[in-house]
């Protein structure tokens, strides 16, 4: 079946760093566009960055320029580098795989919590 597995989630000070990994099985992942959400506490779950099958990479704006994204296809893994972390980032951050219209997938989320 397919797994969606994050790692790398914890406790941060404002404008520290983390990096998030997501590594998937049960897909053929290259052909997979790949994406990262994050849902805080009494929000929407909102995209925070995504990255094609191509390589092709969108970000939400609150993140452009703090945060990247990355896939190896190889590894079957996609990763997140979060930097110059703010308190407002704190949320479950989810992995989130896509092909087609209809097919979507999503990991069990892990927590980033960005103090003060």
């Amino acid at each position: 079946q397919v797994q969606l597995v994050e790692s790398g989630g914890g406790l941060v000070q404002a404008g520290g760093s983390l990096r998030l990994s997501c590594a998937a099985s049960g897909i053929i992942f290259s052909s997979y566009a790949m994406g990262w959400y994050r849902q805080a506490p009494g929000k929407q779950r909102e995209l925070v960055a995504a990255i094609t099958s191509g390589g092709r990479t969108n970000y939400a704006d609150s993140v452009k320029g703090r945060f990247t994204i990355s896939r190896d296809n190889a590894k079957n893994t996609v990763h997140l580098q979060m930097n110059s972390l703010k308190p407002e980032d704190t949320a479950v951050y989810y992995c989130n795989a896509r092909i087609g219209p209809f097919t979507n997938y999503w990991g069990q989320g892990t927590q980033v919590t960005v103090s003060s």
